[in-house]
Protein backbone atom coordinates (compact mmCIF):
# COMPACT_ATOMS: atom_id res chain seq x y z
CA UNK A 1 0.00 0.00 0.00
CA UNK A 2 1.25 3.48 -0.81
CA UNK A 3 0.13 6.98 0.13
CA UNK A 4 -0.23 9.52 -2.68
CA UNK A 5 -0.29 13.20 -1.72
CA UNK A 6 -1.98 15.76 -3.94
CA UNK A 7 -3.21 19.34 -3.96
CA UNK A 8 -6.65 19.09 -2.36
CA UNK A 9 -9.40 19.17 -1.48
CA UNK A 10 -11.02 16.00 -2.86
CA UNK A 11 -12.82 16.61 -6.14
CA UNK A 12 -10.03 18.55 -7.86
CA UNK A 13 -8.24 17.63 -11.08
CA UNK A 14 -5.20 16.82 -8.93
CA UNK A 15 -7.23 14.20 -7.08
CA UNK A 16 -8.34 12.76 -10.42
CA UNK A 17 -4.67 12.41 -11.38
CA UNK A 18 -3.87 10.80 -8.02
CA UNK A 19 -6.69 8.31 -8.53
CA UNK A 20 -5.18 7.43 -11.90
CA UNK A 21 -1.90 6.48 -10.22
CA UNK A 22 -3.39 4.83 -7.16
CA UNK A 23 -4.72 1.33 -6.65
CA UNK A 24 -7.64 0.04 -4.56
CA UNK A 25 -5.40 -0.48 -1.52
CA UNK A 26 -3.72 2.93 -1.70
CA UNK A 27 -4.46 6.00 0.40
CA UNK A 28 -4.88 9.49 -1.01
CA UNK A 29 -3.66 12.44 1.05
CA UNK A 30 -5.13 15.87 0.16
CA UNK A 31 -2.95 18.81 1.19
CA UNK A 32 -3.37 22.57 1.12
CA UNK A 33 -0.48 23.54 -1.19
CA UNK A 34 1.98 22.27 -3.78
CA UNK A 35 4.97 22.76 -1.42
CA UNK A 36 3.10 20.73 1.22
CA UNK A 37 2.84 17.83 -1.24
CA UNK A 38 6.60 17.86 -1.78
CA UNK A 39 7.33 18.07 1.94
CA UNK A 40 5.00 15.14 2.66
CA UNK A 41 6.99 12.91 0.31
CA UNK A 42 10.36 14.15 1.58
CA UNK A 43 9.44 13.39 5.19
CA UNK A 44 7.80 10.01 4.57
CA UNK A 45 4.24 11.16 5.23
CA UNK A 46 3.50 10.12 1.64
CA UNK A 47 5.10 7.70 -0.80
CA UNK A 48 4.46 9.80 -3.88
CA UNK A 49 3.29 13.31 -4.66
CA UNK A 50 1.17 14.53 -7.57
CA UNK A 51 2.04 17.96 -8.95
CA UNK A 52 0.52 19.93 -11.83
CA UNK A 53 3.31 20.85 -14.24
CA UNK A 54 1.75 22.67 -17.17
CA UNK A 55 -1.55 23.57 -18.79
CA UNK A 56 -2.11 23.86 -22.52
CA UNK A 57 -3.72 27.31 -22.10
CA UNK A 58 -2.10 28.79 -19.01
CA UNK A 59 1.42 27.44 -19.49
CA UNK A 60 3.73 26.10 -16.79
CA UNK A 61 2.90 25.97 -13.09
CA UNK A 62 5.71 28.14 -11.78
CA UNK A 63 5.44 26.93 -8.18
CA UNK A 64 6.12 23.39 -9.33
CA UNK A 65 9.05 24.48 -11.50
CA UNK A 66 10.69 26.45 -8.71
CA UNK A 67 10.37 23.51 -6.32
CA UNK A 68 11.97 21.16 -8.83
CA UNK A 69 14.83 23.55 -9.56
CA UNK A 70 15.89 24.55 -6.08
CA UNK A 71 13.97 22.91 -3.25
CA UNK A 72 13.81 19.14 -3.65
CA UNK A 73 15.88 16.16 -4.70
CA UNK A 74 12.81 14.02 -5.39
CA UNK A 75 12.60 12.44 -8.82
CA UNK A 76 9.89 12.53 -11.48
CA UNK A 77 8.80 8.91 -12.02
CA UNK A 78 5.67 9.27 -14.17
CA UNK A 79 3.51 11.73 -16.10
CA UNK A 80 -0.19 11.96 -16.87
CA UNK A 81 -2.18 14.29 -19.12
CA UNK A 82 -5.79 14.99 -18.17
CA UNK A 83 -8.44 16.84 -20.17
CA UNK A 84 -9.80 19.89 -18.37
CA UNK A 85 -13.59 19.52 -18.32
CA UNK A 86 -15.59 22.17 -16.48
CA UNK A 87 -19.14 21.41 -15.33
CA UNK A 88 -21.90 23.69 -14.06
CA UNK A 89 -23.53 22.17 -10.98
CA UNK A 90 -25.96 23.08 -8.23
CA UNK A 91 -28.26 21.52 -5.67
CA UNK A 92 -30.99 19.27 -7.10
CA UNK A 93 -34.10 21.08 -8.26
CA UNK A 94 -32.53 24.41 -9.22
CA UNK A 95 -32.84 25.30 -12.91
CA UNK A 96 -30.36 27.24 -15.04
CA UNK A 97 -32.60 30.29 -15.43
CA UNK A 98 -32.95 30.53 -11.65
CA UNK A 99 -29.21 30.85 -10.91
CA UNK A 100 -28.32 34.25 -9.44
CA UNK A 101 -24.85 33.52 -8.00
CA UNK A 102 -21.94 31.68 -9.59
CA UNK A 103 -19.09 30.29 -7.46
CA UNK A 104 -15.89 29.54 -9.37
CA UNK A 105 -12.13 29.38 -9.11
CA UNK A 106 -10.82 32.41 -11.09
CA UNK A 107 -8.97 30.18 -13.56
CA UNK A 108 -12.03 28.03 -14.23
CA UNK A 109 -14.16 31.16 -14.62
CA UNK A 110 -11.73 32.58 -17.16
CA UNK A 111 -11.68 29.31 -19.09
CA UNK A 112 -15.50 29.21 -19.24
CA UNK A 113 -16.10 32.85 -20.07
CA UNK A 114 -18.14 32.21 -23.24
CA UNK A 115 -20.71 30.02 -21.49
CA UNK A 116 -21.02 32.36 -18.52
CA UNK A 117 -21.54 35.44 -20.68
CA UNK A 118 -24.17 33.72 -22.81
CA UNK A 119 -26.07 31.61 -20.29
CA UNK A 120 -25.54 33.39 -16.95
CA UNK A 121 -25.19 37.06 -17.95
CA UNK A 122 -26.80 38.41 -14.80
CA UNK A 123 -25.23 36.10 -12.23
CA UNK A 124 -22.94 37.56 -9.58
CA UNK A 125 -19.60 35.75 -9.42
CA UNK A 126 -17.85 34.69 -6.20
CA UNK A 127 -14.24 33.49 -6.18
CA UNK A 128 -13.47 30.06 -4.72
CA UNK A 129 -10.21 28.50 -3.59
CA UNK A 130 -10.59 25.45 -5.83
CA UNK A 131 -13.01 23.83 -8.28
CA UNK A 132 -14.15 21.48 -5.53
CA UNK A 133 -14.55 24.27 -2.97
CA UNK A 134 -16.64 26.21 -5.49
CA UNK A 135 -19.28 23.50 -5.40
CA UNK A 136 -19.16 23.28 -1.61
CA UNK A 137 -19.71 27.04 -1.42
CA UNK A 138 -22.59 26.94 -3.90
CA UNK A 139 -24.38 24.13 -2.08
CA UNK A 140 -24.15 26.02 1.23
CA UNK A 141 -25.23 29.35 -0.29
CA UNK A 142 -28.76 30.35 0.75
CA UNK A 143 -29.23 32.11 -2.58
CA UNK A 144 -29.95 30.34 -5.91
CA UNK A 145 -26.32 29.45 -6.62
CA UNK A 146 -24.33 27.25 -8.96
CA UNK A 147 -20.64 26.43 -9.37
CA UNK A 148 -18.11 25.72 -12.07
CA UNK A 149 -16.64 22.44 -10.87
CA UNK A 150 -15.46 18.95 -11.82
CA UNK A 151 -17.26 15.68 -12.45
CA UNK A 152 -15.48 14.18 -9.46
CA UNK A 153 -16.71 16.95 -7.12
CA UNK A 154 -20.26 16.48 -8.39
CA UNK A 155 -20.06 12.77 -7.59
CA UNK A 156 -18.59 13.32 -4.13
CA UNK A 157 -21.11 15.99 -3.14
CA UNK A 158 -24.20 14.46 -4.81
CA UNK A 159 -24.91 17.63 -6.74
CA UNK A 160 -26.95 18.09 -9.91
CA UNK A 161 -25.28 18.86 -13.25
CA UNK A 162 -26.82 21.81 -15.07
CA UNK A 163 -24.40 21.81 -18.03
CA UNK A 164 -21.33 19.82 -19.01
CA UNK A 165 -18.11 20.76 -20.85
CA UNK A 166 -18.66 24.49 -20.54
CA UNK A 167 -14.96 25.33 -21.07
CA UNK A 168 -14.20 27.62 -24.02
CA UNK A 169 -11.46 25.37 -25.44
CA UNK A 170 -12.36 21.68 -25.81
CA UNK A 171 -8.71 20.64 -26.08
CA UNK A 172 -7.60 22.20 -22.79
CA UNK A 173 -5.31 19.77 -20.94
CA UNK A 174 -3.15 19.69 -17.83
CA UNK A 175 0.03 17.64 -17.48
CA UNK A 176 0.75 16.17 -14.04
CA UNK A 177 3.93 14.56 -12.73
CA UNK A 178 4.48 12.02 -9.98
CA UNK A 179 7.34 12.66 -7.56
CA UNK A 180 9.07 9.98 -5.50
CA UNK A 181 12.41 8.90 -4.14
CA UNK A 182 13.47 7.37 -7.48
CA UNK A 183 12.64 7.86 -11.14
CA UNK A 184 11.55 5.03 -13.43
CA UNK A 185 13.54 2.27 -15.10
CA UNK A 186 14.11 2.52 -18.88
CA UNK A 187 11.28 1.28 -21.10
CA UNK A 188 12.49 2.33 -24.55
CA UNK A 189 9.85 5.07 -24.82
CA UNK A 190 10.97 7.51 -22.18
CA UNK A 191 11.30 11.21 -21.44
CA UNK A 192 13.91 12.99 -19.32
CA UNK A 193 13.27 16.34 -17.63
CA UNK A 194 16.15 18.59 -16.59
CA UNK A 195 17.29 22.15 -16.04
CA UNK A 196 20.52 24.05 -16.57
CA UNK A 197 22.07 27.52 -16.52
CA UNK A 198 24.58 28.92 -18.99
CA UNK A 199 27.61 31.15 -18.35
CA UNK A 200 26.56 34.78 -18.60
CA UNK A 201 27.71 37.09 -21.38
CA UNK A 202 28.85 34.29 -23.68
CA UNK A 203 27.37 34.66 -27.14
CA UNK A 204 25.95 31.42 -28.51
CA UNK A 205 26.15 29.50 -25.22
CA UNK A 206 22.54 28.30 -25.38
CA UNK A 207 22.91 27.39 -29.04
CA UNK A 208 26.00 25.36 -28.24
CA UNK A 209 24.13 23.51 -25.50
CA UNK A 210 21.25 22.66 -27.79
CA UNK A 211 23.65 21.48 -30.47
CA UNK A 212 24.93 18.86 -28.04
CA UNK A 213 21.45 17.32 -28.10
CA UNK A 214 21.07 17.73 -31.85
CA UNK A 215 24.41 16.08 -32.57
CA UNK A 216 23.35 13.11 -30.43
CA UNK A 217 20.04 12.96 -32.34
CA UNK A 218 18.09 13.57 -29.17
CA UNK A 219 14.73 15.22 -29.72
CA UNK A 220 14.03 18.29 -27.56
CA UNK A 221 10.30 18.35 -26.81
CA UNK A 222 10.10 21.32 -24.43
CA UNK A 223 12.26 24.33 -23.59
CA UNK A 224 11.48 27.33 -21.43
CA UNK A 225 13.19 29.63 -18.94
CA UNK A 226 12.64 30.77 -15.37
CA UNK A 227 14.39 33.60 -13.51
CA UNK A 228 17.31 32.26 -11.49
CA UNK A 229 16.20 34.50 -8.58
CA UNK A 230 19.72 35.72 -7.99
CA UNK A 231 20.35 38.63 -10.37
CA UNK A 232 18.19 40.32 -12.96
CA UNK A 233 18.90 38.75 -16.34
CA UNK A 234 19.99 35.36 -14.97
CA UNK A 235 17.82 32.47 -16.12
CA UNK A 236 17.41 28.74 -15.62
CA UNK A 237 16.45 26.76 -18.72
CA UNK A 238 14.10 23.83 -18.35
CA UNK A 239 13.99 21.10 -20.96
CA UNK A 240 12.30 17.81 -21.76
CA UNK A 241 14.10 15.42 -24.08
CA UNK A 242 13.21 12.04 -25.53
CA UNK A 243 15.16 9.14 -24.06
CA UNK A 244 16.20 7.85 -20.64
CA UNK A 245 19.14 9.28 -18.73
CA UNK A 246 20.64 5.77 -18.41
CA UNK A 247 20.71 5.10 -22.16
CA UNK A 248 24.37 5.39 -23.22
CA UNK A 249 23.89 8.03 -25.94
CA UNK A 250 21.64 10.11 -23.66
CA UNK A 251 24.01 9.80 -20.70
CA UNK A 252 26.95 10.89 -22.88
CA UNK A 253 25.05 13.90 -24.22
CA UNK A 254 23.95 14.95 -20.74
CA UNK A 255 27.54 14.75 -19.56
CA UNK A 256 28.70 17.01 -22.41
CA UNK A 257 25.83 19.38 -21.69
CA UNK A 258 26.70 19.54 -18.00
CA UNK A 259 30.29 20.46 -18.86
CA UNK A 260 29.02 23.60 -20.63
CA UNK A 261 26.75 24.78 -17.82
CA UNK A 262 27.14 26.54 -14.50
CA UNK A 263 24.14 24.73 -13.00
CA UNK A 264 22.74 21.36 -14.06
CA UNK A 265 20.05 19.11 -12.59
CA UNK A 266 18.13 16.11 -13.93
CA UNK A 267 14.60 15.88 -12.49
CA UNK A 268 14.12 12.30 -13.63
CA UNK A 269 13.48 9.92 -16.50
CA UNK A 270 10.11 8.23 -16.94
CA UNK A 271 7.93 6.60 -19.63
CA UNK A 272 6.17 9.04 -21.95
CA UNK A 273 2.43 9.27 -21.41
CA UNK A 274 0.42 7.58 -24.13
CA UNK A 275 -2.99 9.17 -24.78
CA UNK A 276 -5.98 6.91 -25.29
CA UNK A 277 -6.96 5.76 -28.76
CA UNK A 278 -10.23 4.23 -30.05
CA UNK A 279 -8.62 0.80 -29.84
CA UNK A 280 -6.82 1.17 -26.52
CA UNK A 281 -7.67 2.66 -23.13
CA UNK A 282 -5.64 5.43 -21.60
CA UNK A 283 -2.31 4.25 -20.18
CA UNK A 284 -0.30 5.96 -17.49
CA UNK A 285 3.37 6.45 -18.10
CA UNK A 286 4.09 4.03 -15.26
CA UNK A 287 2.45 2.27 -12.36
CA UNK A 288 4.43 3.12 -9.21
CA UNK A 289 4.67 0.49 -6.54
Amino acid sequence: MKTIAYLGPPGTFSEEAALGWGGPEDQLLPLASIPAVVTAVETGAATFGVLPLENSLEGSVTTTLDLLIRETSLRVSSELVLPVRHMLATRPGLQLHQVQVLHAHPQALGQSRRFVERCLPGAATVAALSNSAALTDALSDSRPAAAITTRRAIELQSAATLAHDIQDHPNNQTRFILLGAEDAAPTGQDRTSLCFAMPENQAGSLLNALQVLAQARINLTRLESRPAKEMLGDYIFLADIEGHRLEPHVAAALQRLQEQTTFFKVFGSYPRYRPPTPDAPARLSSSPS
